[in-house]
């Protein structure tokens, strides 16, 4: 007989039991799946091309000044060549003082910033509702990161106001972190970068900070393809985050069709025409009828 721990109370059971019970443990653990792994090698290996990861194009950046932790971001998403997404939000709350902008995979993101939000939570009640610090939450975040060791598609730059002030962070995919008094991050960080060493001085206002990182973001647009849509910029204080969605749009729509275009019947050839009676209804009964 083997004992499996029901609670706070040992049971004896016989082995196939206990392997039911770490089959059902191993069906409800969740996390990545790689069963496909040896197929994949094997179509790889005829010859059979697989396809790959599309590339994705962000610019994100952030700055400390005197008081608060300022963000800011793109708000384009692309798969490959495609825009996917011209008005998507890379700027994610994790409490009240404490947010994040987000590089990367974008279901992944949302994903574990919406998870950390609610580790944060149930941390803060735990501890009697204090306010959670910004360096709990990138131990954390960091180290759930590095235990998938990159599968994880999250480049992060994080900031918040706690009893140590303003602080900011970079937190790579696979679990690196930096503290740094401002970080670009993205396919369009180098010209966003070029702009934040030019212009950054310590104790900088909260407005000067704001034109600061829009100014970033707009030259990871005009430099970057994978860049694009309006600016948002985030303001992190020790009580409150503010977002502010479209604080800048770098590239207006300048024509908008006054009423939508209709084209006249006939306009397009039909070639071919197709009409298939599958089944008829009659009250309650469905009777199927041949093609």
């Amino acid at each position: 007989l083997a004992q499996v721990s029901c609670g706070h109370k040992a049971v004896d059971v016989t082995p196939s039991q206990a392997m039911d019970y770490i089959a059902a443990i191993e069906a409800n653990r969740g996390g990545f799946d790689f069963e496909n792994h040896a197929r994949n090698h094997l179509m790889e290996g005829h010859g059979i091309k697989l396809r790959g990861a599309l590339k994705s194009g962000t610019t994100i950046c952030g700055v400390c000044c005197k008081d608060a932790v300022v963000l800011a971001a793109d708000t384009r998403a692309t798969a490959g060549s495609v825009v996917a997404d011209g008005n998507c939000s890379k700027l994610h709350p994790i409490a009240t003082n404490i947010c994040c902008a987000g590089a990367g995979t974008a279901a992944d993101l949302d994903h574990q910033t919406d998870l950390m939000a609610s580790e944060m939570k149930m941390l803060a009640l735990q501890m009697g509702g204090r306010q959670t610090r910004v360096g709990s939450v990138v131990r954390k975040l960091s180290s759930k990161l590095f235990q998938h060791q990159g599968y994880i598609g999250c480049a992060l730059i994080m900031g918040g106001v706690d009893i140590n002030g303003p602080s900011l962070y970079q937190i790579y995919p696979h679990g690196s972190t930096d503290r740094l008094p401002f970080a670009c991050m993205g396919s369009g960080s180098l010209a966003a970068m070029a702009v934040m060493e030019s212009r950054f001085k310590d104790d900088l206002t909260i407005e000067e900070g704001k034109q600061l990182v829009a100014d970033a973001i707009r030259a990871g647009i005009f430099n970057d393809l994978g860049s694009g849509g309006n600016v948002d910029v985030c303001v992190v204080t020790r009580e409150t985050y503010n977002h502010t969605r479209a604080y800048d749009a770098p590239n207006p729509r300048i024509y908008r069709a006054l009423k939508p275009i209709q084209f006249p019947p006939g306009t397009t050839t039909v070639l071919k025409e197709d009409i298939r009676k599958l089944i008829t209804v009659t009250s309650e009964d469905v009777v199927m009828t041949p093609a």
